[in-house]
């Protein structure tokens, strides 16, 4: 699974291309350490810092569902929760939710080094929680449907539901699914229109390209039951919080609004970061409840590039989350959209989080919260 060591620039990336026949890229070669980690020279300060678990059942399995000792009952659907909390003073809470194929360290440090919004929230004054999606990382998952599948049981302890990643095949079946580094993270993530080419003024570090693979997890969302466990706990650890402001990436990225709709009383706003989806589907009712939630969608650049996993592009996605934002406007409601590049801010990719720009963009929610969250408080 190599992928490109150093991209430069456009030019060079073809040279290379050219050089390698355009498929077999050298390895990772310029691995992250943690020499290459850049610390800032600011201390990080805080009162608090910890994880906890929100959610979870308590389930009786068979031993071949086990497939260690007798009969026993598991702990399943649980949500793993990270925190941090500065000192002095604090802002809303924030919690961070991510996309498909990955976990809570996509707001943590990038790939090649710098700070992440994880961090750099904290730093803001902003309490942080991120969060592992129900049976992904440190969340886990539930084996027994597996485990009865390789046996050939036809029992499954859960219903399965269809993923709703951006350009994840639908419906997949009993699998776990991941992202393809060659399309899956390069043309659907939008860090270029081929494999080995970076698009002009590129956000994205495409020579650390190989870290954010190493970010990558097979995704079990075709074995989470359904309604998704991660939404209750996420409307629970909001309350819990005394109210928060919901960050959401790709396929997490109506997480929020259905959270809010399961009880609203904890979420006193939702960012969603080009989302997979601004759901069409909500009633009148529901978008009058959604209504009372400030709301910010936020999206990058080149997005109507082919992803080249399914005829929808992001435009068409940025199309649809205009559409869900003039309902929510019409029902009364705030629902603010960042394109970035109308703002002449080029070149930012899916991983906003993590382009090379991510500070700029985690100002813009920042001030964003500032001026709307914090005044729905």
């Amino acid at each position: 699974m190599g992928l490109i060591a150093s991209l430069s620039s456009r030019a060079s990336a073809m040279a290379l291309c050219l050089i390698l026949g355009g498929l077999a890229f050298a390895g990772p070669t310029s691995a992250q350490t943690l020499k290459s980690i850049q610390t800032p020279a600011k201390p990080l300060v805080l009162k608090a810092r910890g994880s906890f678990f929100v959610g979870g059942r308590s389930v009786e399995q068979k031993a071949g569902e086990i497939l260690l000792g007798p009969d026993d009952s598991v702990t399943v659907d649980q949500m793993y929760v990270e925190y941090m909390v500065p000192t002095g003073k604090t802002k809303a809470p924030v919690v961070m939710i991510h996309g498909a194929g990955l976990s809570g360290k996509s707001y943590d440090t990038t790939p090649d080094g710098r700070m992440g919004w994880y961090e750099y929230f904290v730093r803001k004054g902003h309490p942080t929680y991120v969060v592992d999606q129900v049976g992904r990382a440190r969340s886990g998952f539930n084996q027994a449907a597996i485990n009865n599948r390789l046996s050939g049981a036809s029992s499954a302890p859960s219903t399965p539901v269809a993923p709703t990643g951006p350009g994840a095949p639908a419906p997949m079946g009993p699998g776990a699914f991941r992202f393809g580094d060659r399309v899956g993270v390069w043309t659907n993530f939008r860090f270029g229109p081929r494999f080995g080419e970076a698009f002009p003024g590129a956000q994205f570090p495409v020579e650390a390209v190989s870290e954010l693979s190493k970010q990558a997890i097979p995704d079990l969302t075709s074995q989470t039951p359904s309604p998704n466990p991660t939404l209750k706990a996420l409307s629970d650890l909001a309350i819990d919080l005394d109210g928060a402001v919901l960050i959401s990436h790709s396929q997490s990225g109506p997480f929020p609004m259905d959270a809010s709709l399961i009880d609203p009383r904890g979420v006193a706003g939702i960012v969603a970061v080009e989302p997979g989806a601004c759901r069409a589907s909500y009633t009148d009712e529901q978008i009058a409840k959604l209504a009372k939630i400030p709301t910010l969608v936020v999206f990058g650049d080149n997005l109507s590039a082919q992803t080249g996993l399914s005829s929808l592009t992001w435009q068409n996605r940025l199309d649809g989350c205009r559409a869900y934002a003039a309902r929510i406007k019409a029902a009364g409601g705030q629902a603010d959209i960042v394109a970035t590049a109308e703002r002449g801010i080029r070149g930012n990719s899916h991983m906003l989080m993590q382009d090379k720009n991510n500070i700029q963009i985690a100002d813009i929610i920042l001030q964003w919260m500032d001026d709307r969250a914090a005044r729905s408080r």
